[in-house]
């Protein structure tokens, strides 16, 4: 789903002051525990049926992390491509994909709503199509790098034990 974060951040800032809730401002992407229970967004994607939970489990303090998409993330992209080396079609297509996403410079691309209750962590997060898009493309690059790093260190320099 395609979403216009900006101006649902607002409006979860709004629904948590108006329902007493206090605000933990959290950095996005760093929510980590051994006990995450995931909330379906997708198939569930009102906020609002996500607090209420929170304020039938009695929890007061709500984690509010926001991510603003830069362009030193396509800028970084962008350079990792160059020294990995890709033929030329293949480094086309990737520079071609990151472009079309320099629309979405400075909008949110990420927001996470979590709280505490019971051991437990319960995450509610949603991020639109084009940064799923982008996530994609991070991901191809993060594999090929991992790929030639395994190439590179395969290689025992000629010399094997007989033993």
């Amino acid at each position: 789903m395609d979403l216009n974060l900006d101006t649902l951040k607002r409006e979860i800032v709004e629904f948590l002051e108006s329902r007493q809730l206090a605000i933990f401002r959290s950095s996005p992407g760093t929510l980590e525990s051994t006990r995450m229970v995931i909330w379906d967004s997708e198939h569930y994607p009102d906020y609002q049926m996500f607090l209420d939970a929170a304020l039938k489990a009695g929890v007061k303090l709500i984690l509010f992390g926001v991510r603003e998409f830069e362009a030193a993330d396509i800028d970084d992209l962008l350079e990792q491509i160059e020294e990995l080396g890709f033929d030329r079609e293949a480094q086309r297509e990737y520079q071609t994909r990151l472009r079309k996403l320099r629309l979405h410079e400075g909008s949110t691309c990420s927001l996470e709503l979590a709280f505490h209750h019971e051991s437990n962590l319960y995450i509610y997060e949603l991020q639109p199509d084009w940064f799923e898009e982008f996530l994609a493309v991070e991901d191809e690059i993060a594999s090929t790098m991992a790929e030639d790093d395994m190439d590179d260190g395969d290689s025992l320099g000629g010399y094997f034990s007989k033993n």
